[in-house]
């Protein structure tokens, strides 16, 4: 090996990859040049070369929340689906099924060269506020992309349970707060501003109905790349909470984490430097709703929801925190994004907000 041991290797055995790419006719001789790279997923990312080629290979962590090799197995089932398809994605070139190999599921998919704007910028985007509103746009050109597949075509029909989809959805997340109370310590629901409120107001405008199709689960600025040479996605990342259900869940997350009005990022979780340029959330939605034809007419509950669900999703590492399962300086920072996003989502409720 040509250079220092990358930390991931730990949960990655060279003669293991080696021997059953071999057996997919995937190159020949070592595995060198092997680089961990990182970003906001917990999953292991190592880029690598052999014979000739690049690759990356993801595979769970050592103890994933959920069933790690379940999820391998639905990431790479999605992007074998969309090849071919004009929703931008890393190519898949093989996935293991077979738990035994390197202790999980795993697949391997083509090298991305972009960046990630949350990270930094190159400077065609960084100098340029023309680049960054064309970033934006490319970003809804993306979910567009994604809402208008035909899934069961694809071979996704099973891939999800549409029926009932929306109403799971808030009920489940109520539940979710419920549950922390088993963390010591945690202070409780009270410590939340308007949850309740918000909970109940989410039942009671939840839409009648929706157009089911792919989602992608958790769609935001952190989860695209971007093409070094030109101001447009080169792929859409971590199709892990992927599934079919109502698409304007996606839009609804993007909206509660883009920044308010002018840049404000004080409501968001997600921050970028340099923002001017970017467009304003209206310029999206009427984007959106101009390319795929959507109903946005109850777009209001998609971006209550997603604050809400993100913040209940936050709160839970504040909840941990408080019982010693977490880091408290953590714990108290997500509780405050959670605070403001529920803030955000009363005021979305009162419309005194965009």
């Amino acid at each position: 090996m040509s250079i220092d041991r990358p930390h991931g290797l730990e949960l990655v055995d060279l003669g293991d990859l080696a021997a059953w790419m071999d057996d997919q006719g995937l190159g020949q001789g070592p595995i060198i040049d092997v680089v961990q790279l990182t970003g906001g997923s917990q999953n292991v990312l190592l880029r690598f070369k052999r014979g000739g080629r690049e690759y990356v290979l993801r595979r769970p962590p050592l103890n994933p929340r959920h069933d790690g090799s379940d999820t391998m197995r639905r990431e790479a089932r999605v992007l074998k689906a969309l090849k071919g398809s004009n929703v931008p994605h890393a190519g898949l070139i093989a996935a293991c099924d077979d738990a035994s190999v390197l202790g999980a599921a795993f697949y391997l998919m083509e090298p991305l060269d972009g960046f990630n704007a949350a990270v930094g910028m190159p400077s065609l985007h960084a100098g340029s506020p023309g680049a960054r509103h064309a970033m934006g746009l490319s970003v809804i050109d993306g979910l567009s992309s994604i809402a208008l597949i035909d899934y069961a075509a694809i071979g996704l029909g099973d891939f999800g349970k549409p029926e009932g989809f929306l109403q799971r959805q808030a009920q489940r997340w109520m539940k979710q707060l419920e549950g922390y109370a088993e963390f010591a310590g945690w202070p409780g629901p009270d410590g939340l501003p308007d949850v309740h409120a918000i909970g109940e107001w989410l039942n009671s405008h939840r839409p009648k109905t929706f157009r089911p199709g792919l989602m992608h689960g958790d769609f935001h600025l952190k989860n695209v790349m971007f093409r070094q040479d030109a101001p447009t996605l080169e792929a859409i990342i971590d199709w892990e909470l992927s599934t079919i259900g109502d698409p304007l869940i996606d839009l609804g997350w993007l909206l509660a984490t883009w920044p308010g009005p002018g840049g404000d990022m004080s409501q968001t979780t997600i921050v970028v430097h340099p923002w001017e340029g970017f467009p304003e959330s209206e310029e999206l939605v009427d984007a959106y709703g101009r390319l795929t034809g959507a109903d946005l007419s109850n777009l209001n509950w998609y971006r209550v929801f997603a604050c809400y669900k993100l913040a209940l999703i936050l709160e839970g590492s504040w909840a941990r925190a408080c019982a010693g399962k977490a880091p408290l300086e953590v714990g108290e920072r997500l509780h405050g994004n959670a605070v403001r996003l529920l803030g955000r989502a009363g005021r979305w409720i009162e419309g005194l907000a965009t």
